[in-house]
C-alpha cells in the first residue's frame, strides 16, 4: 500500500510545497516526522541519485505535502502517522543513499527548529 502510495504522490513534491508545510506544521508534526522528512529532502538534492531513487522520494514527500490523507493531519495526536509510515518506508526503500553528510545536515536544520536535544535515534536505527 504505502509503495503505490509513494508511486501516485509524485506529482504532489514541489520544494515551496515542502517548505510551506514543515514551516506550518513542523511543532505538530514532531521531530521524528520532520527528520525524516529531511533526511529524504537533502538525499533528493544529490545529483548522483538515480531517478527511481528520485521519484520514490518525490511520492514520499509528495503525500507529505498534501493535505487530503488517510489520517488529516489536523486529528490530534494522530494526525502524522501515516505520513510517517509512508516517509518510513521510503527511508528504507532508499537508506543505502543516505550518508552521514545528510544526516548531518537533517540534524542541523532540526536543532533550528526543535533545539539541540533531538533524539533522531527511532530513525536513525532503522537506516
Amino acid at each position: 500500500m504505502e509503495e503505490e502510495t509513494i508511486k501516485i504522490h509524485e506529482q504532489h513534491f514541489s520544494n515551496e510545497g515542502l517548505w510551506n508545510k514543515i514551516q506550518r506544521y513542523s511543532k505538530k508534526a514532531g521531530s521524528t516526522v520532520i527528520y525524516a522528512v529531511l533526511l529524504l529532502y537533502y538525499t533528493l538534492q544529490k545529483p548522483e541519485i538515480p531517478l527511481k531513487v528520485k521519484a520514490t522520494i518525490a511520492g514520499a514527500l509528495g503525500y507529505f505535502i498534501l493535505p487530503i490523507d488517510l489520517i488529516p493531519d489536523i486529528a490530534a495526536g494522530v494526525g502524522y502517522v501515516d505520513d510517517l509510515s509512508v516517509v518510513t518506508v521510503a527511508l528504507i526503500q532508499v537508506a543505502m543513499y543516505i550518508d552521514e553528510d545528510i544526516k548531518q545536515k537533517a540534524k542541523k536544520k532540526l536543532a533550528d527548529w526543535f533545539g539541540e536535544d533531538i533524539d533522531t535515534s527511532d530513525i536513525d536505527d532503522k537506516l
